[in-house]
């Protein structure tokens, strides 16, 4: 009796594990058959794949982490992005062309160029910054008629060498030696008071009337090259991430960019030297003398741009050879401000020398 009834229970447990097994089996199909279509393996399937956007072909192409495709909007811009370096500043932005309008340069936001924010004003003097390798650009336009009422005047600030006795330096070039704390407060003014810092191709276009400029505009130029140059005033202009161009002479130095911040211009490869009329070679050598002197400092320092005349003497042969060699703009010593029209091959200057403090450079810049 007891093993019979032992059977019994046993035949139960068996039929109840077997319910169990089938519900659980049953639950689990019906989980199988619930799932997402695309979770399913199949073998075979195709992969669906899409295609890149420009900004993101041009990185694939680039397989550099530093790289940054910029993308440019609005009326004129270019269809196609472009690329640029995260570890550099914007280099060759395109200055638009339209019929009937001035071009206002590229900014951050849409809103910002509709308006022509100059804090949000991006070119050659910014460092680029992207997130996710990625950024765009808004172009700005303003109208002829506006620009020309805007009546912009570009300072070109000229240095030569520095010290940093506050006493200056002693001879006869003791007016070109700048003293160090007066640069400093200087260059912290222009970095901290809304100054925009137009690259050399700006200028030009502003010069044509084709780009307009923010009233307060200035360029930052220094002639030499003068160790102090390096030793001193890079620094600040490094902290303070000014634009700034150094005129070489290649002949005496040929030393790379110090700072993103300096760009190497040419004054003359051999010409900053007396000629035969006790004035700069450059107004006593043929135009072709000239051409051959600037082709040597253009190939040096992989540019043609813009020069400074040696000691500022230039004439009509002066600038037949200037524009020979390929360069489209010189920067003279003559006073003065660059304006719509201003002769592209005689550059006034604001010039700044020992003495002059930072009231001083307000009273000529702003």
């Amino acid at each position: 009796m007891a093993s019979g009834g032992k059977r019994r229970r046993i035949g139960v447990a068996l039929v109840f594990s077997a319910v169990i097994v089938l519900a659980a089996g049953t639950a689990a199909a019906f989980a199988w058959s619930t799932r997402a279509p695309e979770s399913i393996p199949r073998a075979g399937a195709a992969v669906i794949e899409r295609p890149l956007t420009p900004a993101q072909q041009l990185l694939a192409d680039a397989d550099d982490p530093l790289a940054c495709a910029v993308s440019l909007v609005g009326d004129g811009a270019p269809a196609e992005p472009m690329l640029q370096r995260q570890d550099a500043l914007y280099a060759a932005l395109p200055i638009l062309a339209q019929d009937g309008r001035v071009f206002a340069g590229w900014y951050t936001t849409e809103a910002d160029a509709a308006v022509y924010t100059v804090a949000a004003r991006i070119n050659g003097a910014d460092p680029v910054a992207c997130v996710d390798q990625q950024t765009e650009l808004f172009a700005g336009w303003t109208t002829p008629e506006a620009n020309a009422a805007a009546d912009v005047q570009v300072p070109i600030l000229m240095y030569h060498q520095f010290t940093a006795n506050p006493d200056g330096e002693s001879g006869w070039l003791r007016g070109n030696y700048a003293y160090i704390g007066d640069f400093e407060a200087q260059m912290t003014h222009i970095a901290t008071t809304g100054f925009y810092l137009p690259t050399w191709d700006e200028l030009s276009a502003f010069i044509d009337g084709r780009l307009s400029l923010p009233a307060r505009s200035v360029i930052i130029t220094d002639d030499d090259a003068d160790q102090t140059w390096f030793d001193l005033a890079v620094p600040v202009i490094e902290r303070n991430r000014l634009l700034s161009t150094s005129f070489m002479i290649t002949a005496y130095r040929q030393d790379p960019p110090p700072s993103i911040y300096v760009l190497r211009r040419s004054h003359t490869h051999d010409m900053h030297q007396a000629g035969e009329n006790g004035k700069g070679r450059m107004t006593n050598w043929t135009a072709d003398e000239i051409a051959a002197d600037l082709n040597v400092s253009g190939d040096v320092l992989g540019v043609r741009e813009v020069i400074a005349y040696p000691f500022g003497h230039h004439n009509d042969t002066a600038k037949q050879g200037v524009a020979q060699a390929g360069f489209e703009m010189a920067r003279t010593i003559e006073p003065g401000y660059v304006e719509i029209g201003t002769d592209k091959l005689a550059l006034p200057v604001v010039r700044i020398d020992y003495g002059m403090g930072l009231d001083s450079l307000i009273k000529r810049i702003g």
